[in-house]
């Protein structure tokens, strides 16, 4: 794409001395939406969740049925965004739909939220994810080693392998995504092409050998359940397989950076989201065979027990490796697609003006990316992004709530506008991802109401930041 949208000789009303317009490159295509989708969801839950599922709903057949609902009502979302994304194909995403649908204070918002805490406590967690897993294999990074400490007050503030390790990961990675699109991809692509590999190995392995459980896909209900409750269990359980396929959305912020969104940007979030649920069926299947569902609810760590039962010792320190080669391509993934929220943000006047521009050399908005990764890392070091990020949970959820509605707002305020995909099964696709939204919202404020009440806070802490920001981007 030319980074040149003003010529010398543009026309009356432009001025020719003003600097060229330097733009996102449409550098992704169908196979880079896909592993982004991937990619952008695969990290450790897979490896650790089914361990909780296996708590409240203790039933072979019913664990893969909440694994398999919690795919299909993902894939619900990725079909309603499919439409907003075609029809904004910007760098954004959620940002735009929340913005074009009520205006700009739901999206900046929804941006401020991101960078506070969303996005920017996301990959600090995911960070620090990866440095705890590989403290298996290199003792540094350990939680116990503790490199330097300081009591200020009555808090004290430490310093540990782990955290030098996520901060390490996060730099490297912005700096590869700030050489360019097609770096930052391939990096994404590669991890995430290994993480499938990683899961398939150990599923094709896992059904080769004999099994040491029975399923249990057709036990008595009753004798899972002794108590009934089957419902509200299923619901507990479904809450937790839902925020495992959590990021299935990322691509939609690198709509700007699609050839063809129109047609690429819903075959990679469909594409994707099928393929997670897929793979995420299949490691459940292994699991159940190397153990009864009984047994499960005992493994914290049931990803490396299942593979230890079945192949021996080794395969479970080679399933350990593949979760650090997982979450370093989660890391990627959102580092290059949440980045992509702020530059647009700023280019409307919704945020820092400096954060619009894009790199002339690589085409990548730096600034924004920079501004993230850096935001990250001081939460990080700060150790107060796990109870940061608990506070956005009933937020992320409203958001998705008001996203997923911008798809009935703007068909009816926007009838006649280009929509190079519409939402296969309209109206019910969209509303059953509403209802799951509504009653995840529902349950977050019934389990959680202060911290979601706090987290309502930090969004209602950016109403003065939206005024600053628009007084100053006015003058």
């Amino acid at each position: 794409m030319s980074n040149k949208n003003v010529a010398p000789n543009a026309g009356p009303g432009v001025d020719p001395r003003a600097e060229p317009r330097v733009e996102l490159v449409r550098g992704l295509g169908v196979w880079d939406g896909v592993l982004l989708t991937v990619g952008s969801v695969i990290g450790t839950g897979i490896f650790l969740v089914s361990s909780d599922i296996a708590k409240v709903l203790p039933h072979g057949g019913m664990l893969l049925l909440v694994w398999l609902a919690g795919g299909l009502l993902s894939l619900t979302g990725a079909l309603t965004y499919a439409e907003l994304g075609a029809m904004f194909p910007r760098a954004g995403g959620i940002y735009h739909f929340l913005k074009e649908a009520y205006g700009p204070l739901p999206g900046f918002l929804y941006g401020w939220a991101c960078f506070l805490v969303m996005m920017s406590g996301g990959i600090a967690a995911i960070a620090v994810g990866f440095g705890e897993y590989l403290g298996a294999f290199l003792p540094f990074s350990s939680t116990s080693n503790v490199l330097a400490s300081q009591t200020i007050g009555g808090w004290t503030w430490n310093l540990s392998g782990v955290q030098v390790i996520a901060v390490a990961a996060i730099l490297v990675l912005t700096a590869v995504n700030h050489l360019g699109l097609k770096q930052g991809a391939a990096v994404q692509n590669l991890m995430t092409v290994l993480k499938i590999g990683a899961i398939l190995a150990v599923a094709a392995l896992g059904f080769l050998v004999p099994a040491k459980s029975a399923l249990g896909l057709t036990a008595p209900l009753g004798a899972a359940l002794p108590g009934g409750g089957l419902l509200a269990a299923f619901g507990i359980a479904m809450i937790a397989a839902l925020w495992t396929y959590d990021g299935w959305y990322g691509l939609t912020f690198s709509a700007g950076e699609m050839k063809n969104p129109g047609r690429s940007l819903p075959l990679g979030l469909i594409g994707g989201t099928a393929i997670i649920t897929g793979l995420y069926l299949l490691i459940n299947f292994v699991y159940l065979r190397a153990m009864p569902v009984e047994k499960m609810a005992s493994e914290s760590r049931i990803g490396e027990a299942a593979a230890a039962i079945l192949l021996g010792p080794l395969a479970g320190q080679w399933l350990a490796a593949a979760v650090v080669v997982s979450t370093f391509g989660c890391l990627a993934a959102t580092i290059l697609y949440s980045s992509r929220i702020y530059q647009p943000m700023a280019e409307d006047g919704l945020f820092f003006r400096s954060l619009s521009r894009i790199d002339p050399v690589t085409h990548v908005p730096a600034r924004s990316l920079w501004a993230q990764s850096l935001w990250a890392v001081v939460l990080t070091l700060s150790g107060s992004y796990s109870q940061l990020y608990t506070y956005s949970v009933l937020v992320t959820v409203l958001f998705h709530v008001l996203a997923g509605a911008a798809v009935f707002v703007l068909r009816r305020t926007r009838p006649a506008a280009p929509r190079p995909y519409r939402v296969w099964g309209y109206p019910f696709v969209p509303i059953a991802f509403l209802g799951a939204m509504l009653v995840l919202l529902v349950n977050t404020v019934a389990e959680r109401p202060v911290e979601s009440l706090l987290g309502l806070g930090l969004v209602a802490l950016g109403l003065p930041a939206y005024v600053y920001l628009r007084r100053v981007n006015a003058t």
